[in-house]
């Protein structure tokens, strides 16, 4: 059998697995299972057994549950009630006034949490009924919430760069490093879209607010506080050589839980659902490793990766025109996929693309998780997607289309971070030349 006849096998098994429901991890299973099945002799036990066993072996995975634990803890604490208490008397003045809660609001809990959906639910569940009992224009208090969900991928401590960082070897605390500026930066582009759509639409905007005295602020900037010590708490160990990133992660589950418990915001059954809820999802996670992991030692046998990368080297393709490319490959792949499935199915055949390119491994991570980020609000599989359909009972292509202005958002994020690679690498090479 000729290697395009089996890519088109495989490729319709995935989709025919995905189309029925079947979990990710298990259909990543299946199409291994084919792929040795039409390709080789060898024997799939020991193949599996051997391929499951090292994707999980991994002792950086280890900060994996620690910090999806603490993203479900403060999930179910007061503090999406205080992060918009906190941050509405310093937004409203501004054009565009609370919908830059949502924004901020979104930064500040990725920097806690590490899930771009927890971020979302977290911070749409009590964004949005302010700003509607506010007049805020739907369409825009939905987008902003949509794309400001996706800081969760990007703003450490992040899950996905964990599992990038876990399948391909790099530092997991460089990683991080790498994710700040970015995340900044996306964030001021986000509000200064959401200012420049105030300004250009007037009539779709309540009337400002009275202004706030310092007072308020102030008492209002308390609130935020045990927010900020976490993320100093959490990313500051790291960068300060204090704590790596799985004991890090502990750091941070013992001040989510202290959050919780001064706050008064969970009771013993909360933190019995967020352990449960962190189990799910490590799992869920684990699955989707074993069997992307299964799938790419099946497909070493059947020689695809290597007759793709060979074709691709004989194109000789420049950096920008590879990284275009791959840009593209992942853009139509999120329309199918969930952000972490992209990054294990797929890592392993590009990265030797883009090493042999000159690319560097770090920043291209980064690359990779601003990709993956315009998934989460592409149907029909993006979750924040689902998630705000759950919340604002909208359908789905809806609330893509509330979403579109900042996917091209992220785009341009990813053109920029292109063109200016030191965005990505500066505090890497910082904490390196230490």
């Amino acid at each position: 059998m000729d290697l395009l006849t089996l890519s088109l096998i495989l490729l319709g098994v995935l989709f025919v697995c995905l189309a029925l429901g079947l979990w990710v991890g298990f259909s990543l299973m299946v199409v291994g299972l084919t792929a040795m099945t039409l390709a080789t002799p060898a024997p799939v036990g020991a193949v599996f057994a051997t391929k499951a066993w090292a994707a999980l072996n991994i002792w950086d995975l280890t900060a994996l549950p620690m910090f999806i634990w603490m993203g479900e803890i403060l999930f179910r604490s007061r503090l999406s009630s205080d992060l918009f208490t906190g941050l509405a008397p310093f937004t409203r003045r501004l054009p565009g006034g609370l919908l830059h809660v949502n924004i901020l609001g979104c930064a500040l809990f990725a920097a806690v949490s590490g899930s771009s959906a927890a971020t979302t639910a977290t911070v749409g569940r009590m964004s949005l009924p302010e700003l509607r009992a506010r007049g805020y224009d739907d369409r825009m208090a939905i987008g902003t919430l949509a794309g400001s969900g996706t800081f969760g991928f990007l703003i450490p401590p992040s899950i996905i760069l964990i599992v990038y960082g876990a399948a391909t070897e790099q530092s997991i605390a460089r990683l991080f490093l790498a994710g700040v500026l970015p995340g900044l930066m996306l964030a001021a582009m986000f509000a200064g879209y959401t200012m420049f759509w105030a300004w250009r639409n007037r009539d779709r905007m309540p009337p400002p607010e009275p202004a706030v005295p310092w007072r308020e602020k102030l008492r209002a900037a308390a609130l935020l506080l045990p927010t900020v010590l976490l993320i100093v708490a959490v990313i500051g160990s790291i960068y300060g050589g204090l704590a790596s990133p799985t004991e890090a992660a502990v750091v941070g589950v013992v001040g989510a839980l202290l959050i919780s418990g001064l706050s008064g915001g969970i009771d013993r059954k909360g933190a019995w659902d967020s352990l449960k809820g962190a189990a799910v999802t490590s799992c869920m996670i684990g699955f989707i490793l074993v069997g992307a992991a299964f799938l790419t030692g099946a497909m070493g046998y059947t020689g695809i990766p290597r007759t793709l990368a060979a074709w691709i080297g004989d194109q000789g393709l420049s950096q920008y025109a590879l990284l275009a490319a791959l840009l593209l490959f992942f853009i139509v792949l999120g329309f199918f996929l969930d952000g972490i499935s992209i990054v294990v199915l797929t890592v392993s055949v590009i990265l030797p693309m883009v090493l042999a390119a000159g690319i560097d491994p770090i920043w291209f991570g980064i690359f990779l998780v601003l990709v993956v980020e315009m998934s989460q609000i592409t149907p029909p599989v993006g979750f924040n997607l689902f998630v705000l359909q759950s919340i604002t009972g909208r359908d789905i292509f809806t609330v893509a289309r509330y979403a579109a202005p900042f996917f091209f958002l992220l785009v341009a994020a990813t053109v920029i971070l292109t063109l200016f690679p030191e965005i990505a690498l500066w505090l890497p090479s910082t904490m390196s030349a230490r």
